[in-house]
């Protein structure tokens, strides 16, 4: 059993860590779950789209349109190739939002307000955000129930977290008092590299609880499935990568169902 229309910002300012491979793999592990599931692209650069095989023509109602009130969800929402999951495209002139919703009313609730029509039909809205703490970010986690952070396992992987921790009790401070943490998830954990292991402990030292047991690898099968606009679970079901992905899912519903 999971909570109904659940909104869940995947994000993480820093980029090349994960964020939208999570984004894009757990939303289609958790469609493989049985549930229905939106995937919000909420990136200018378009990855989450093109990793689901959008190409750009078929991006004329995208997140930028809706959140400038040119568009409804409803109109906006495209059906994926992965049975549940529909998504909702990007394209790179979402990057001019910031300064065009600069001097609106509520400029940090648009998307909020714009995927309220919609959000009922799905289990969970997965938004995958910029890497930035900009407007766009703010409005994904105005709009959200949860945040994920994809989390490298790097050397100053801790280092750009405690910003980002800052911009998530500001916005639960004086935008969404409902906001909560969903947990951390370690990625690019290469088990070959002593460096991965040690990072992995002191983030699960520093955060405890909040850390998700399964940890994303490196995987040469992961990186290869967006070149052919597919999620790795439907590229390659039996990597590495696509059963973390599957694993990740199961304890986020776990997860779920515990706190039911």
């Amino acid at each position: 059993m999971t909570l109904k229309s659940r909104i869940i910002a995947i994000a993480n300012q820093k980029g090349g860590v994960g964020k939208t491979t999570t984004s894009v793999n757990l939303a289609t592990a958790l469609a493989a779950c049985g549930r229905r599931v939106l995937l919000v692209d909420f990136d200018p650069q378009g990855n989450a789209s093109t990793g689901l095989g959008i190409d750009e023509p078929e991006r004329a109602f995208n997140s930028y349109r809706l959140i400038t009130g040119e568009v409804k969800a409803r109109a906006a929402i495209k059906t994926s190739n992965v049975p549940g999951l529909d998504i909702i495209p990007a394209i790179v002139d979402l990057s001019a939002a910031e300064i065009e919703l600069a001097e609106i009313d509520r400029r940090e609730f648009r998307l909020a307000d714009a995927l309220k029509p919609a959000k009922s039909a799905y289990d969970y809205v997965i938004i995958d955000c910029p890497p930035s703490l900009g407007l766009l970010t703010v409005n994904a986690l105005c709009a959200a129930d949860r945040v994920l952070v994809p989390l490298q396992c790097e050397f100053y992987a801790l280092e750009g977290l405690s910003q980002l921790m800052r911009t998530i009790g500001m916005v639960q401070a004086e935008l969404n008092r409902s906001l909560a943490m969903q947990g951390i998830v370690l990625t690019m954990y290469d088990g070959r590299n002593r460096l991965s292991e040690q990072v992995a402990n002191d983030v699960r030292t520093h955060l405890g609880n909040l850390v998700y047991h399964t940890v994303i690898p490196r995987n040469v099968r992961v990186s290869e499935a967006p070149s052919f606009g597919q999620p790795v679970l439907m590229y390659d079901l039996n990597c590495t990568g696509s059963q973390a992905y599957i694993a990740l899912a199961a304890e986020l519903l776990n997860q779920e169902k515990e706190a039911a």
